[in-house]
């Protein structure tokens, strides 16, 4: 995974050696190394990492780097593609544009996330209301065990495969390859983005997407950007939400649903562009749409990882004298803030919460991520980087009334070390295991892991624990 820029310091632990193994063999040895050299492992294949586990240590540890192994075979004939781990979700997606426009995979919104973190914590995107979570859409996989065996989702059996699609693979062995459904597009879709701030009602219209957008056709996905910005000519601040939409289809199609469902979102003709999806992938990337699709392969970013953040779920709709209240909360930060609602229901709703261990299905309207930003700043530890932390921490609780509740709930692969640390017991890993899993899927994950890797070789500060027998 990609480090954060806030974990590049003098101060962060670094690996004893780094791999970088272009074939399994390679992998093979160098599990069985660190095993008897008494090293623990950290396995990075691309993506962002927001909390640098997957680079960082408190002990002597090898970091197992999969960036050379990041091959991406699709076939159209049978709607499948072989992927390896090092590649990014950007790879993924040139692969299939180049031999068809009409399939394609529900993966994220950031072309630069890994494949192998995406669909280990489940992974959402856009197309999570039309085909439900990337992981949901994984059907088989080739798998390096604790003893340097290969297994596939035959051999593995069928808890195992449950597990690593959305429990965290890293905590159970090295995930080599997915194999993974290909779901059908249209060969064009629409994208649109509107803006409105508070003085153009931000507040009334953020209000009822909370009840429209979760319930309405799952052809059409929104995500809500959300920051503060300055008044032109003023002193004064304001909100400024951005709504930025896909919808699958046309855009007279959308232009009628909208005005039949949220005429107040205001969407023209104008601001809606029809596209390929993979144009759609490069705009929602930070790019334009007529940017060659070429530069999904060069791994680059537009956007700066160097932040502290939080992720919540909302299941009822924050009522307009909420909003209000976070939009209070929010000026009191320094504009370094953006938070993210983006709209779930349609597909996702129909799974249940045990059908892989990525919990958030049925009831979640929309994923609410909050961030902090330390891009002006030399580390995430100057008095304002620590500022902005405290704020964020502050917010995180101020919204507590309006998200879900016992768990209240988090995603993992947002993983948040704030949740707390640790596997010595079920009430110290409960803490941060039930809010990612839910208990019921937390307990199954402890048990298997009992199973595949008894001497928790595979760990990290929030990996599954090895604690089965003193479960009930």
């Amino acid at each position: 995974m990609e480090i954060g820029l806030r974990f590049i310091k003098s101060s962060t632990s670094k690996p004893s050696v780094v791999v970088t193994p272009v074939d399994e063999s390679q992998i093979r040895t160098t599990l069985l190394c660190s095993k008897k050299h008494g090293y623990e492992m950290r396995i990075r294949c691309g993506g962002h990492d927001l909390e640098g586990l997957s680079s960082t240590a408190d002990v002597p540890f090898v970091m197992l780097d999969l960036n050379n192994m990041r091959s991406v075979d699709v076939n159209v004939a049978n709607r499948i593609a072989w992927v390896q781990s090092g590649a990014v979700l950007g790879e993924v997606y040139y692969a299939i544009s180049k031999k068809t426009d009409t399939l394609y995979f529900p993966a994220g919104v950031c072309p630069t996330v890994g494949i192998s973190g995406f669909l280990s914590g489940g992974g959402y995107g856009h197309m999570i209301r039309k085909y439900g979570t990337g992981a949901d859409n994984v059907v088989d996989v080739r798998f390096m065990d604790v003893n340097g065996n290969i297994l596939d989702k035959l051999s593995m059996g069928k808890d195992l495969f449950w597990a690593i699609r959305g429990g965290g693979a890293s905590s159970f062995g090295i995930v080599l390859a997915w194999k993974l459904r290909l779901v059908r597009v249209p060969k064009l879709v629409t994208v649109f983005s509107v803006s409105k701030t508070l003085e153009e009602d931000a507040t009334e219209v953020l209000h009822k997407f909370q009840y429209v957008v979760p319930s309405i056709d799952k052809n059409l996905s929104i995500r809500v950007t959300i920051s503060s910005v300055d008044i032109t000519n003023s002193t004064k601040k304001t909100i400024n939400t951005i709504f930025n939409g896909i919808y699958y289809g046309k855009i007279d199609t959308l232009l009628l649903l909208l005005d039949k469902k949220f005429p107040e979102l205001n969407v023209t003709r104008e601001i809606c562009e029809e596209m390929r999806m993979v144009q759609a992938s490069l705009v929602f990337g930070g790019y334009t749409s007529n940017t060659s699709p070429e530069i999904l392969l060069t791994r680059s970013s537009t956007f700066v990882l160097n932040g502290k953040n939080k992720l919540d779920y909302v299941k009822t709709p924050i009522p307009i004298t909420g909003l209000k209240r976070i939009w209070k909360k929010i000026f009191e930060n320094d504009g370094s803030e953006i938070l993210f609602m983006h709209s779930f229901g349609g597909k996702n709703d129909e799974y249940s919460e045990t059908a892989i261990p990525y919990p958030h299905r049925a009831r979640v309207l929309y994923q609410f991520h909050q961030q902090v930003n330390f891009n002006d700043q030399i580390s995430d530890s100057t008095p304002e980087s620590l500022r902005r932390i405290n704020w964020l921490r502050s917010l995180n609780e101020y919204i507590t009334p309006y998200v879900s509740k016992n768990p209240r709930e988090a995603y993992s692969n947002y993983n948040d070390l704030d949740l707390g640390v640790g596997t010595d017991n079920y009430e110290e890993a409960s803490k941060w295991g039930e809010r990612y899993w839910k208990r019921c899927n937390f307990e199954k994950l402890i048990r298997i892991k009992d199973i595949v890797d008894p001497d928790n070789f595979f760990r990290h500060p929030q990996s599954i624990p090895v604690f089965s027998k003193s479960l009930p």
